[in-house]
């Protein structure tokens, strides 16, 4: 049985998650300073003090820090950076003390993605800077979106509670369309994950719009209406790409290729042929830019390849944002890839990753990459993907470097 302690346990997140953990076959011991109040929150729970963390946290699965200053506290900054930096420091020490295998910190989707100006997202980031520095003990860092409860939404959410009680599930839709939020299943799902396979690392925990009709619809919309638009306004540039590769170099001009779509399902990817008849079935950072045709390399350059795409896309088995699908050959990708959820989703024609100039030649980092965009999606967040990709983001093509 997994053993996990978990401190902060009568905060908001607490008691949203810990009903949930309960349920499962795992063993909980909660720790606060107020034990009686977490006996009363959390009847028949094993409650400790501070004083008894480090024998009751012994051989820990993982210990979880939910201790926190919260970031809709009128607390000073120095009240912030003694929980949230102090207090964390020395939950450390008590977890590596106990023998813990996993220290778990939970911090927030804003450090990392702007000068923080607030004393939390100062406080989140310092302990995470301090905590990247450990080598004591692994550490994995749960950046969470905004946490929406079952019957009840704090900070930016609290909105919600002025709503009638019918309407709240539409609404909340609504919003996490448009910013991510988490659900406290999604938390208590991540916990068990990370204490069974004793991960470690930065994870980012959302609903990631699994279900979220809202989202869903919008993303239909922008996919369908791109493939149409491209029909209809850029045919004739479709019917001079196929002209000009066909008769460049001997061969087809559409390229067919086997890819791994959403649940690990093959399906036929289309583009216009870069590449001259014979080459061998590899991912693009293994080819030489050799092998490149007459046109190829202009053809990739501008992204005109890529248009024959939007046959995948009114067929539904591609979106227009979402992880590059791999060939079925790629094993090491595909299943990092199904660790992490990532074929949970539609793959992609652009994403974050290729944005960022990541490739299939660092399978793992590109996973991780990949599971990043999917807890961060959001409409906003989706077309901000696509207008980078047509400014010309990302490090380019590997296939058009001579020496690949």
């Amino acid at each position: 049985m997994m053993k996990i302690v978990i401190v902060g346990a009568s905060g908001f997140v607490g008691q949203q998650v810990i009903p949930l953990l309960e349920r499962k076959d795992v063993e909980l011991v909660l720790t606060g300073r107020d034990p009686e109040k977490l006996r009363q929150l959390f009847p028949g729970a094993t409650v400790c003090g501070h004083d008894d963390l480090v024998s009751a946290a012994s051989s820990a699965d993982l210990f979880v820090n939910l201790a926190v200053v919260n970031n809709d506290s009128q607390a000073t900054e120095a009240e912030f950076r003694a929980v949230n930096v102090t207090l964390m420091q020395e939950l450390y020490a008590k977890a590596q003390a106990a023998g813990a295998k996993v220290f778990c910190q939970f911090s927030t989707f804003i450090v990392g993605r702007a000068p923080q100006a607030t004393p939390y997202g100062k406080t989140k980031a310092e302990a995470e800077a301090w905590l990247g520095g450990r080598t004591e003990l692994p550490v994995m860092i749960m950046r969470i979106a905004a946490v929406a409860g079952d019957t009840d939404f704090r900070g930016k959410l609290a909105v919600l509670n002025r709503l009638p009680a019918a309407l709240r599930p539409t609404a909340l839709n609504l919003l996490s369309a448009l910013r991510p939020i988490v659900r406290p299943g999604d938390i208590a799902d991540s916990l068990l994950w990370a204490a069974r396979n004793q991960a470690h690392g930065t994870v980012f925990v959302s609903s990631r719009q699994i279900g979220n009709w809202v989202y869903g619809v919008g993303k239909f919309c922008l996919d369908i209406g791109f493939a149409l638009a491209v029909l209809i306004v850029l045919w004739w540039l479709l019917l001079l790409a196929y002209i000009a590769v066909r008769f460049s170099s001997p061969g087809p001009g559409l390229f067919i290729q086997d890819r791994v779509g959403q649940n690990g399902a093959v399906f036929q990817c289309y583009k216009f042929r870069t590449m001259q008849v014979g080459t061998p079935q590899r991912g693009t950072h293994e080819l030489r830019g050799t092998s490149l045709t007459p046109i190829g390399a202009f053809l990739r350059k501008t992204k005109i390849d890529e248009l024959p795409q939007i046959i995948n896309l009114l067929m539904r088995n591609m979106s227009l944002v979402g992880p590059r699908p791999c060939l079925p050959m790629q094993t090491l990708l595909v299943e990092e890839r199904k660790r992490l959820g990532v074929l949970r989703v539609l793959p992609g024609i652009t994403g974050l990753s290729q944005l960022r100039g990541i490739d299939m030649s660092t399978p793992v980092e590109l996973a991780k990459s990949d599971a990043e965009y999917i807890a961060l999606r959001t409409l906003p967040y989706d077309i901000k993907m696509i207008i980078l990709t047509f400014l010309g983001k990302g490090f380019g093509d590997p296939a058009q470097r001579k020496d690949a």
